[in-house]
């Protein structure tokens, strides 16, 4: 069954534009949502909790479509971002006592449950958390009102490396049972690298490439050669930068031609990300 279901979206700004946007989440699963800053991920993350209106395109959950059963599918959706900038003088449990009557299975029990799991204290005021803290109470928040789908933009932004391992292990255990699906937005490719299930590249508006991790790695090839080889594939390759010792570029994997004669490897996520990136400046 799909969790997420996104088709066509459009969107138009003065120097921006979401250009027919398409993936889908399988339930039960992570979905790494990458690009660099300004691509369309938060765009793209807003349209899903309908918080712009849309040009064009369909957005369903579990099936069913977001514009004509809002009410009812916010009740499945939590969301969590890198920090929470709204009340932040209220503690915990004033915060909590306000969210939790927006939601019709909120459940006590859960959420005390969530509170002990990641040593959040009810009495702290909101600007006393750490960014990783924030981030807790935040699924916390989403997992006490069942939600079935966790929306999670930039969550790991600003943390320590252990913060964020422990944070990529919560992830992991949330979609364990096959019951919670996420998506999760980041431009921290090594944290997709290690929690991700599916990666969806998004780059100036359009997606690039959405397939299972292992695969949409696959579909690309760092190659490496001499100077003097460069034009045997310069026209095959994504981008290329050239040093010293000649050149490294990426190329999609069925056009690469093992009797060129070059070293090739897997690349990446990072690596995909930052060639795509230069093939943008080259064409300037």
């Amino acid at each position: 069954m799909l969790a997420l279901e996104i088709k066509h979206l459009n969107k138009e700004y003065e120097h921006f534009r979401l250009k027919d946007v398409s993936f889908q989440l399988e339930k039960g699963y992570i979905m790494g949502f990458i690009g660099a800053n300004g691509a369309g991920k938060t765009t793209t993350i807003k349209s899903i909790l309908n918080l712009i209106r849309l040009d064009s395109g369909e957005i369903r959950i579990f099936g069913r479509d977001l514009k004509q059963h809002e009410l009812e599918l916010k009740q499945v959706i939590g969301s969590a971002f890198g920090d929470i900038d709204f009340y932040t003088r209220s503690r915990i449990r004033t915060l909590t006592n306000v969210i939790k009557r927006f939601y019709h299975h909120w459940d006590e029990d859960a959420y005390n449950k969530y509170l002990k799991k990641f040593n959040l204290n009810e009495n702290k005021k909101i600007a006393e958390l750490s960014t990783g803290m924030k981030v807790k109470y935040s699924l916390a928040l989403a997992l006490s009102h069942g939600a079935k789908i966790l929306i999670l933009d930039e969550p790991t932004s600003g943390l320590d490396p252990v913060a964020r391992d422990q944070l990529l292990d919560i992830f992991q255990e949330l979609v364990q049972d096959g019951e919670i699906s996420i998506l999760f937005s980041t431009h921290i490719t090594s944290d997709l690298e290690k929690c991700a299930d599916y990666i969806t590249y998004i780059d100036n508006g359009q997606i690039i490439n959405s397939a299972v991790k292992e695969e949409f790695i696959d579909t690309y090839r760092l190659v490496n050669g001499k100077e003097e080889q460069l034009h045997l594939v310069q026209d095959k390759l994504i981008a290329y930068k050239t040093n010293s010792f000649g050149f490294t570029g990426l190329i999609h994997t069925v056009d690469f031609d093992p009797s060129w004669d070059l070293r090739s490897a897997l690349p990446n996520l990072e690596e995909i990300m930052i060639y795509f990136s230069k093939k943008e400046s080259l064409h300037v």
